[in-house]
């Protein structure tokens, strides 16, 4: 009668919807194997294949996961490796993964090796001595033969292949992801020389992920992170990197837009000013948009000044070029403007046919954007514009940023991090439930604060995979002091169920009502007492913070009013 009660109870039904939601986010896949793509390298085998680079918020189940490679099971990153490793130059294989199969062939290159020794070299010297001869002291030149040390240098070619271009990791079990102290990489905190706006913040960390999205690392995190006193800080998480992959973040990279071959202007001093304005960026007026066929199409446009050098390379590059007519009947130049970041291209813009042979210096640039409805097409068009204005402004970075501190941590020790993480968990849980047992010596008080504990638990790994937060070991620090502090609230409120064992019905829900005003007041002071962790240590502590007022968040407003409506119903006389 009274599990009829407690599975009928409306705030209990509430607890296992949560938690069958949580569960289809977290998605959990123990037999999932094979090797995940994390990103693939510019103009590699891989890249040249088709393989597509993972989003940065594409959820770890849905990754694409390398199964076999020429029919041969890839079950760990080991079974990779030890096959890249054997690949000779030319060699075809066939990559098998999830989303498709596809044939990539193991190029050669030549790597110059510098081999460097010390060899003995004996030369002649002619040295001044005195001698006696025939009696008499004369000075005499002497030659001897003395042995020197010098450095002997040989170069040599070596054909060796090169890697396919995969950076790969053990395929995930689960949507929960994984920060850096669980799975190994880099994070770095930069500093910028100076004060900046919002606006020119936006910019930079637009730019900073462009650039390392252009270098192929796209499972990054770039944040603006801040401390009590007011300093700007920005955080850089690159996940299976290393030192080496953050370093283009400091350089002030080099952009150039190119007619063939021939460069019309570069970053920097070329570009004097790029609107980022309403009144002279946006959806271009004078075309708006239109449909075509079943899509949406909007035009761009923005405009940028270029220097008087620039203008006059650009008007010679022109004159010479034919005017062409597009689809849509607007006139351009035979060739394209291509845009190139640190060598690698990015984009091609058509030129217009009113720059042929003209030096200007006011130019606009113009593109589209595509969608099923209006507005998909509009937000399209932003954010191709937002996208072209940050490859024009990261050819010169707006400031320098200084290393504040570099912390890297091997996959190895992140995996080691992951078993002793689950060991205390499941230690924690085994303390915990032996406690409660020995505190009230009743089942039917302990096991509700047990399966709550694990309800708690699994609704907010649930929420973190549905928002894409990193589980790091702040994060883990913040689950613990949740289970802790759930457990003292289900005391709590067992202490007051169970005090006095008062037959009347409305002095038990009288007492579980009192135990839920000390939870409350308990509740808030640990919110208001992770607020300013958000923003301590320059947002390093941002994890632990934010998980933990998710977790309290979670029992107050979920688990723990099904609690307290379960006790009451199986301590009712």
């Amino acid at each position: 009668m009274k599990l009829k009660k407690i599975f009928t109870n409306a705030r209990v039904i509430i607890v296992f919807i949560a938690i069958i939601l949580a569960v289809v986010a977290i998605f959990p896949n123990f037999s999932n194997d094979g090797v995940a793509i994390r990103s693939i390298k510019p103009n590699s085998a891989a890249g040249i294949s088709g393989i597509q680079n993972p989003k940065p918020t594409t959820a770890p189940m849905q990754r694409e996961v390398i199964k076999a490679i020429n029919n041969k099971p890839v079950k760990t990153v080991a079974d990779y490796y030890k096959f890249v490793s054997a690949l000779k130059p030319n060699m075809t294989l066939q990559l098998k993964t999830n989303k498709g199969i596809y044939k990539l062939t193991a190029r050669e290159k030549t790597e110059i090796i510098v081999l460097n020794e010390t060899i003995t070299k004996f030369v002649n010297e002619t040295i001044e001595a005195n001698e006696t001869i025939n009696g008499e002291l004369k000075q005499v030149n002497k030659t001897i033969t003395k042995a020197i040390q010098v450095p002997k240098t040989e170069t040599i070619g070596l054909g060796i292949v090169e890697d396919i271009g995969l950076e790969v990791y053990e395929a995930p079990k689960t949507n929960v992801r994984k920060g850096l102290d669980l799975q190994g990489g880099v994070r770095i905190l930069l500093k910028p020389e100076k004060k900046l706006s919002e606006k020119d913040m936006e910019f930079l960390l637009a730019g900073m992920k462009e650039r390392l999205n252009v270098y192929g690392l796209t499972d990054i995190v770039i944040r603006e992170a801040g401390d009590l006193s007011g300093n700007q800080f920005i955080l850089v998480e690159i996940a299976g990197g290393n030192d080496k992959d953050v370093e283009s973040l400091r350089q002030q990279g080099k952009f150039e837009a190119k007619i063939e071959d021939d460069v019309v202007f570069s970053g920097g001093n070329d570009i004097k000013y790029v609107c980022r304005s309403a009144d002279c960026a946006g959806i271009d007026p004078s075309s708006g948009c239109g449909q075509s066929d079943d899509r949406w199409i909007c035009d761009f446009r923005f405009s940028i000044t270029l220097s008087q050098e620039a203008a006059q390379i650009q008007a010679e590059l022109t004159k010479t070029l034919e005017v062409v007519s597009s689809q849509s009947r607007n006139q351009y130049l035979s060739k394209k403007l291509t845009l190139y970041l640190d060598d690698q291209k990015v984009d091609e813009l058509s030129i217009g046919a009113d720059l042929k042979g003209k030096a200007v210096t006011d130019i606009q640039i113009s593109g589209q954007g595509t969608g099923m409805t209006r507005q998909d097409a509009a937000f399209d068009a932003l954010k191709n514009m937002k996208r072209l204005q940050t490859i024009l402004i990261t050819g010169s970075l707006p400031v320098k940023l200084e290393i504040i501190k570099t912390d890297s941590i091997s996959p190895v020790l992140g995996e080691e991090f992951v078993r002793n993480a689950l060991f205390v968990g499941l230690l924690s849980f085994i303390v915990v439930m032996l406690a409660v047992l020995v505190r009230y010596r009743r089942f039917v008080v302990a096991i509700p604060v047990i399966f709550t504990m694990i309800a708690e638990v699994i609704i907010l790994l649930g929420v973190a995979a549905l928002i894409g937060w990193n589980i790091d070991l702040a994060a883990i620090a913040g689950i613990i002091i949740t289970v802790g502090t759930g457990v003292n609230d289900q005391i709590v409120i067992s202490d007051e169920a169970l005090r006095g064992q008062a037959s009347a019905a409305s002095g038990l829900k009288e007492r579980i009502k009192r135990a839920f005003f000390i939870i409350l007041s308990a509740y808030f002071t640990n919110v208001f007492a992770m607020f300013p962790l958000l923003f301590a240590g320059a947002g390093l502590l941002k994890g632990f913070a934010l998980t933990t007022i998710i977790g309290i968040s979670i029992g107050i407003l979920i688990t723990r009013p099904a609690f307290g409506d379960v006790m009451e119903i199986l301590l009712k006389e």
